[in-house]
């Protein structure tokens, strides 16, 4: 359960700056951050631990990758 609350709080962050109507960059700024934040997780998680925390920051690190899908379908959507 704990896994969701960084994701939770980019699809928020996300959609604050969609309803601010910042610009594109600013939206999607957010999921890249997460997604490299996820890349590196999955780094120390298949290089560096080996086992149930390596495969702990793996779960992690793909709950992570897909809340940033989310983020950037949020940043791109048109607003209504």
């Amino acid at each position: 359960m704990l896994k969701a609350v960084p994701g939770v709080l980019v699809l928020l962050l996300t959609w604050w700056f969609r309803k601010l109507n910042l610009s594109l960059f600013a939206r999607i700024v957010p999921s890249i951050l997460i997604v490299i934040a996820a890349i590196i997780l999955f780094y120390i998680g298949f290089l560096n631990s080996r086992g149930f925390e390596g495969a702990a920051y793996g779960i992690l690190a793909f709950s992570l990758i897909g809340f940033a899908i989310m983020s950037l379908v949020i940043a791109n959507t048109p607003k209504r």
